[in-house]
């Protein structure tokens, strides 16, 4: 038995062969360009390089000044609020979208496309279009005005206070459709059998929805979760095609701040911690997710 075992290792290797070799320069590509880059980012991020790097170590002077920048607590301020109203609205409004489409409606290669176009833009041309969309002088606030209700106010991207809001309502309108298909997809997937014992039993609808179908699509809801939240913490473009960060400084987000200060305020250090602190708020998304789907106790 123990020279069986002996043969059939070498034969484990080559299995796959093809595949193995073929993976290497992705494998390498990872190692090099994004470990590497990784570790070479929080290294300098505790250096005071400026405009160019360089190996001066400081401590940890570059995250205290950063959490003691109001321009920094405002982003995180907006990025907590963007994201967890983005979290929500898009799961909710795509999942109920996914629902109406999946009861087999008239016309559903039509509406899904039409749900599902937006996300084929770019966000600086959806934030340009949204821009249009919210300019209280054209716009919204301009089209209800000249039908009558003169008092009207809508002008979320010029009042500090909302401007995240319209903001969140341009990234629903292009984000919300991968969601539906999403959803869509893993609705599909349960078994026909499953919604007949329901109507025979006599469970209503919303919930065999809420205690049957949602708990069977876990793994779908938990990649969607991802996908959603890793893009929030990189949100960029879309708040600068609408706001560049205003009015003043009230629609700031991280990674903004992490390019103006490497790129204009010429700031390497502190736009590395910046930097850091996202790589850490990506790591507490993505390691929960990869325990849960890998490394956590197998459900039936």
């Amino acid at each position: 038995m123990t020279g069986q075992a002996k043969a059939g290792r070498p034969n484990q290797l080559l299995r796959n062969l093809n595949s193995k070799i073929a993976s290497i320069p992705m494998i390498l590509t990872a190692l090099v360009i994004f470990l590497g880059g990784t570790v070479w980012t929080v290294v300098y991020s505790f250096t005071n390089s400026k405009l160019l790097p360089r190996l001066s170590f400081v401590g940890i002077d570059q995250y205290r000044r950063l959490w003691a920048a109001p321009r920094w607590i405002i982003s995180i301020e907006n990025l907590a609020v963007y994201g967890v109203l983005s979290l929500i609205f898009s799961l909710v409004i795509g999942f109920v979208l996914a629902a109406l489409m999946d009861q087999k409606i008239r016309f559903e290669n039509t509406f899904r496309t039409i749900f599902l176009y937006p996300f084929a833009l770019s966000f600086i041309v959806t934030g340009l279009v949204w821009q249009w969309i919210l300019n209280p002088e054209f716009g919204v606030q301009s089209v209800i005005r000249s039908l009558g209700w003169t008092t009207f106010t809508f002008d979320p991207l010029y009042t500090p206070e909302i401007v995240i809001y319209g903001i969140l309502i341009a990234a629903l309108w292009q984000g919300t459709g991968l969601v539906m298909c999403l959803m869509l997809a893993g609705l599909r997937g349960i078994d026909e059998d499953i919604w007949k014992a329901s109507r025979v039993d006599g469970i209503p609808m919303w919930k065999t929805y809420l205690f049957i179908v949602i708990p069977m699509m876990r793994p779908v809801f938990i990649t969607t979760l991802v996908i959603i939240a890793s893009g929030i913490v990189k949100v960029y473009d879309l708040v600068v095609a609408q706001t560049s960060g205003g009015p003043g400084i009230a629609s700031e987000v991280p990674a903004k701040y992490v390019y103006d200060y490497m790129f204009q305020a010429q700031n390497l250090g502190q736009g590395f911690a910046a930097s850091t602190m996202m790589l850490i708020t990506v790591a507490i998304i993505i390691i929960p997710w990869a325990y849960l789907e890998f490394g956590g106790p197998k459900r039936a």
